[in-house]
């Protein structure tokens, strides 16, 4: 079935799997349910792993179709990928290419990725970003990576991030546990507001059992709290949003003019 004309086709770049589900899984989810095509692109950890069968999990929770796993290993996980390359260490030109043949051959309007910080600071996370951006520009340039197919310009850019004050509760959270969460002006920010589907998203995080399991991390740190404080920070994601193409589409939600 194809998507209605007004929904955007949303392709997402994430660093390792859950971070679609933590940081977008809502969007995802409420695009998917709406009828527009999704799907994930997930930078480490090896197609055979475990981790990638949680991956395809929870990309069938939100409705985003089989895992796009690049393959490269987990800065801090060498045994991800046995045998490749951590991702910051592959070459440039090569992940990058790689991330263009999934633009070219998906043929998205909207990329979702990290912002510049990613959030974390994980190095995977900021990675994931810097070629993610140099992918979005150059998919349209039928003269960059010839052999990643037929060129295809998404029309903007979307990049997860997270407002300092509208995020005070998550870093309160994170400075718990000794963690930092790094974020952005919030007049910079766009809300989305993803409450209606918040409990899909919990489900494709907890899809991510070997995270959910593993102190302290986010999953973990949020499976801890009572649900209405877990869904009051589960419930809207905030991207920095930058156009690429003709600057659509923009489909405005109940809090702004997000990606979905």
């Amino acid at each position: 079935m194809s998507a209605p004309a007004s929904l955007p086709s949303v392709l997402a770049v994430y660093a390792h799997p859950d971070d679609e589900s933590l940081v977008a899984g809502g969007t995802l989810a409420r695009l998917a349910a709406a009828g527009a095509r999704t799907a994930v692109v997930t930078a480490t950890w090896a197609p055979d792993s475990p981790r990638a069968a949680e991956l395809a999990d929870a990309l069938r929770i939100l409705g985003a179709g089989e895992p796009r796993m690049l393959g490269y290993a987990d800065l801090r996980v060498p045994g991800s990928a046995p045998g490749r390359a951590r991702f910051r260490d592959a070459p440039l030109d090569e992940t990058v290419e790689a991330v263009v043949a999934h633009i070219r051959s998906f043929r998205p309007d909207i990329v979702l990725s990290h912002d510049a910080s990613g959030s974390s600071g994980h190095p995977d996370h900021v990675h994931t970003h810097r070629v993610t951006l140099l992918a979005a520009h150059a998919a349209g340039n039928g003269d960059l990576h010839p052999d990643a197919g037929p060129p295809w310009q998404p029309r903007a850019l979307y990049l997860s991030a997270h407002p300092r004050e509208a995020s005070s509760e998550l870093s309160a959270l994170l400075a718990g546990a000794g963690k930092r969460l790094y974020t952005v002006p919030d007049h910079l920010a766009t809300a989305v507001d993803v409450h209606p589907w918040v409990e899909r998203k919990w489900a494709a995080v907890l899809a991510h059992r070997s995270e959910a399991a593993r102190h302290p991390s986010l999953p973990s740190l949020l499976a801890g709290l009572p649900v209405a404080a877990r869904e009051r920070i589960l419930g809207t994601e905030w991207f920095l949003r930058f156009g690429l193409g003709s600057g659509g589409p923009r489909v405005s939600g109940p809090r702004g003019a997000g990606p979905g």
